[in-house]
């Protein structure tokens, strides 16, 4: 099988000012994550006051020591809503992942707590329905781990029908035969008591849970009823009389053990380790490949080279619609098909790119997007050799494909070019950005010329003055709004992506993915009618 050669060369000025400018772009992100744990740390002495472990606490003491965990979303409504950058980065107000737990591969979902209270925006409350989602695809048991304030009702109105589609997911993965464990290390109360309704199982905690659907304040303004909030909804009560909890554990540490030691006795499958190999280049050379002035063009076989088993890549219709690279590959020992830009997309790449993905769904190869295109090409030969006719074939393509997709945006993501892509609007199973990405209908210096000259154009007809400052003004104020909205930061912020990570972790990240994939083909499911209900 054909070896791609490295492509980059370390010593150059050029891949030292790449390699400088993408550090930076890393470290920016990566200080905002920063600042979402900060205020787990720094919530930790309150916790421990009241007998708790922190969300994060409770997080690592759930999952298996030493085994990797898939954070997602991490800057889940950056920018939105209540999330501040300058003073409170709540991360979604809350953690969602793919981990192990008990050998188990298993979704997490945790609100946090530690961030005002874990109440829900409307961003974290998109962020559980893209883990739910995610855990459907995968076949991944689902773990809640329950302490929340509710809904944020200064967004009430963006918050409550959508809500109901949380509880919803619930009783059909339920009913699917995909089993949900909630710990409620506090309170779930209102609609959020239904979240450890809906779980087949729940573990409550001795003096910290409780659960009621109103509490003794709206009681008391409902019906003049006044109630303790242990008698109205306390564990003991839930633990006792009501039976809405299986188990109960003194404090939070002994509330996850039970959760290892259920998984445990589940009888699910654990996870089979792939046999890893080695790839053949450093991981460090991937700083320095994609070009610091994203309107500098760079191979896309250089990436592949990297993040492929050994390199290996037979490139499919090598010479045919060149600017689309179409291959056969492997990563992690996962067989793969790869499709990846170098420029727009050309009618010819459109057709090459539509006859690979057939052949790869034939035998049912999960197909990997590398997202780097300004999109469909433009123009009197493009239209001539039809463009639309075989860019259509393409989504239709991408869009109909029954195999496991997952995409990787790391350049340029712009108009119909993300959608035949397999952007967020195509479901890929997982799909990541890498910091230099960029994604919108096209770019701000396109869009603001496009109006410039509509303006112009309309000024003209009508007999008007061309006011040149005017239109410089209203110009340069469209480019900056969508370079703005292009940016990784304000996508990954409305999950348009599933968070954004460094270049150097581009492999891991996808063995892991492939093999989360694969386990949900191989982990057999035992669907029913109606769930599992608590009498």
């Amino acid at each position: 099988m054909p070896v791609l050669a490295a492509g980059v060369n370390p010593n150059t000025p050029a891949f030292k000012a790449n390699e400088t400018a993408m550090l930076e772009k890393i470290s920016a992100f990566r200080a905002l994550e920063a600042a979402v744990i900060e205020q787990d740390i720094a919530a930790r002495p309150k916790f421990a006051k009241r007998g708790q472990l922190t969300p994060r606490q409770r997080l690592s003491h759930l999952l298996d020591r030493g085994a990797s965990f898939l954070e997602l979303s991490s800057l889940a409504g950056l920018g939105m809503h209540d999330d501040d950058a300058k003073r409170s980065i709540m991360g979604g107000g809350g953690i969602a992942g793919i981990g192990f737990v008990s050998g188990v591969r298993v979704m997490v979902v945790a609100n946090d707590s530690a961030i005002k209270g874990g109440t829900v925006a409307p961003m974290g409350l998109r962020k559980t329905l893209r883990a739910q989602e995610i855990a459907r695809i995968n076949k991944l048991p689902l773990i809640y781990l329950v302490e929340s304030g509710g809904a944020n009702l200064l967004y009430q109105s963006e918050i409550f029908i959508e809500g109901g589609r949380s509880f919803a997911n619930q009783a059909r993965l339920s009913a699917m035969g995909i089993p949900q464990i909630a710990v409620v290390h506090g309170s779930a109360t209102a609609g959020g008591a239904y979240l450890p309704g809906l779980s087949d199982y729940i573990v409550l905690v001795r003096d910290r849970s409780k659960i009621f659907l109103a509490g003794p304040p709206l009681v008391e303004a409902a019906i003049g009823e006044q109630v303790l909030e242990e008698q109205l909804g306390g564990a003991t009560l839930h633990a006792q009389i009501t039976g809405l909890g299986e188990y109960i554990a003194d404090d939070d540490r002994a509330a996850l053990a039970l959760v290892r030691d259920l998984v445990q006795n589940l009888g699910l499958s654990a996870s089979q380790t792939p046999e890893r190999s080695n790839p053949a280049y450093n991981p460090e050379n991937l700083l320095g490949i994609v070009p610091s002035d994203d309107r500098t063009p760079f191979d896309i076989r250089a990436i592949i080279a990297h993040i492929t088993d050994d390199a290996a890549f037979l490139e499919f219709k090598a010479e045919f619609g060149a600017d689309t690279v179409c291959g056969h590959a492997a990563i992690d020992g996962h067989r793969i098909g790869i499709i990846a830009n170098n420029a727009p997309i050309q009618p010819q790449g459109s057709m090459k790119t539509a006859q690979f993905i057939q052949a790869c769904d034939q035998v049912g190869l999960p197909l990997l997007f590398l997202q780097n295109t300004t999109g469909y090409m433009v123009g009197s030969a493009a239209e001539h050799a039809g463009a639309i006719k075989h860019g259509s074939k393409m989504i239709q393509a991408v869009a109909n494909a029954g195999v496991p997709k997952l995409t990787i945006v790391i350049g340029g993501s712009f108009g119909a070019g993300n959608y035949g892509m397999c952007g967020r609007g195509f479901d890929p199973h997982f799909i990541f950005s890498w910091p230099t990405a960029r994604t919108a209908v096209m770019g701000g210096a396109q869009a603001a010329m496009v109006m410039q000259i509509i303006s112009r154009a309309k000024l003209e007809r009508a007999g008007a003055t061309v006011n040149e400052q005017a239109l410089s003004q209203m110009s340069d104020g469209i480019k900056q709004r969508l370079d703005a909205e292009s940016s990784v930061l304000f996508g990954t912020a409305r999950l348009w992506d599933d968070g954004i990570i460094d270049p150097r972790d581009t492999r891991a990240i996808l063995g892991f993915c492939l093999a989360t994939i694969a386990e949900a083909a191989q982990r057999p499911l035992r669907p029913n009618s109606f769930g599992v209900q608590r009498f």
